[in-house]
C-alpha cells in the first residue's frame, strides 16, 4: 500500500490533525481487543501534539505508553524524550504509572537497551511487539527515532531494541529497531519545517533508499505522513497525495478536543 502523504498549511493544523489520528487508532485499537499500544517520539513536532491529548477524551487506562528511542540521560533532563511527553501530557492526564513503559536513560546504554527490550517482550508476549501506532519524526539528516543514516543498527535484525551514538555528538542514545518499527498496525510521520524538506523529498522519492525512513515499511500495516507546507519545499506546498478522504485543508481537529 502506498503510503497516505498529507500537508497541512502550518505546524498547527499537523499537530491538530495527527492528534485527531492518534484518537481514531486509539478508538479503534481499544474496541478491537481493549487496550492501545502507543510508541511515542520526542523533538519539537510531536509536543503540541501531546498537548491537544491533554483535553481529549480517551481512556488512559486502556491506553499503553512506549517510546520510539531515548537520549541517555535522566529523565529530568531537558533533552529526554520522556520527560517533555511528561511535561507536555502526562503530568496532566489520568495515565495510570503501570501503564507509561519509558525508556530509562539514565542507565548504561547497552543496559538500557536490554532492559526495554526485555520489557518489551514480557508485555506483548511475542517476538516481535505489535504497537498499535507508531510516531515518528525526521530530523534534517534523515534520521528516524535514533536510526541514523548509515548506522550499523539499521542492520539490526534481532534485536527490538540497540543502543547507538548519534553520528555527530558521539551522545549515546536507545532506540527500537527496523523490525521493531515495521512490526506495528500504523506508523504516523511527522515532518515540520523547511530544514526538513530535503529529507521528506529523498525518502518520498526513493532517491535514497538507505535512508533510515525509507526502510520502514509496515509488514501488515499503514504509513501515513503529517507534513506542514515549509517541509515539502515548494511555495504553495502540495494539497493530499495517495490518500482518501477529505483534502488535508478540510481535516477536522474536533476529534484531537474530544469534540
Amino acid at each position: 500500500m502506498n503510503p497516505d502523504f498529507q500537508v497541512f498549511p502550518d505546524r498547527a493544523a499537523l499537530a491538530a490533525a495527527a492528534a485527531a489520528h492518534i484518537l481514531d487508532v486509539a478508538g479503534a485499537a481499544i474496541d478491537r481487543g481493549g487496550i492501545c499500544r502507543v510508541a511515542l517520539s520526542g523533538g519539537q513536532t510531536p509536543e503540541p501534539v501531546y498537548r491537544l491529548l491533554v483535553s481529549a477524551r480517551i481512556d488512559w487506562y486502556r491506553v499503553h505508553l512506549f517510546w520510539t528511542d531515548e537520549r541517555c540521560v535522566p529523565p529530568d533532563h531537558p533533552e529526554s524524550n520522556y520527560g517533555m511527553a511528561r511535561r507536555a501530557l502526562l503530568d496532566h492526564v489520568p495515565a495510570p504509572p503501570g501503564n507509561v513503559h519509558r525508556i530509562h536513560g539514565e542507565d548504561p546504554p547497552a543496559q538500557a537497551a536490554a532492559d526495554y527490550e526485555r520489557q518489551l517482550r514480557d508485555h506483548f508476549g511475542a517476538p516481535l511487539p505489535r504497537f498499535d501506532l507508531i510516531l515518528l519524526g525526521l530530523g534534517a539528516d534523515g534520521h528516524t527515532a535514533s536510526l541514523f543514516p548509515n548506522s550499523t543498527a539499521l542492520r539490526e535484525h534481532k534485536r527490538l531494541v540497540t543502543p547507538v551514538q548519534h553520528p555527530a555528538t558521539g551522545q549515546w542514545r536507545v532506540t527500537l529497531t527496523l523490525p521493531s518499527l515495521n512490526a506495528a498496525v500504523s506508523v504516523a510521520v511527522l515532518a515540520s519545517g523547511a530544514d526538513k524538506a530535503e529529507a521528506v523529498r529523498q525518502t518520498r522519492s526513493g532517491s535514497e533508499p538507505s535512508l533510515p525512513l525509507a526502510q520502514v515499511h509496515p509488514a501488515d500495516g499503514h504509513l501515513r505522513w503529517f507534513v506542514d507546507r515549509a517541509a515539502t519545499g515548494e511555495e504553495g506546498g502540495e494539497r493530499r497525495i495517495g490518500a482518501s478522504g477529505p483534502p488535508a485543508s478540510e481535516t477536522s481537529s474536533k476529534g484531537a478536543h474530544g469534540g
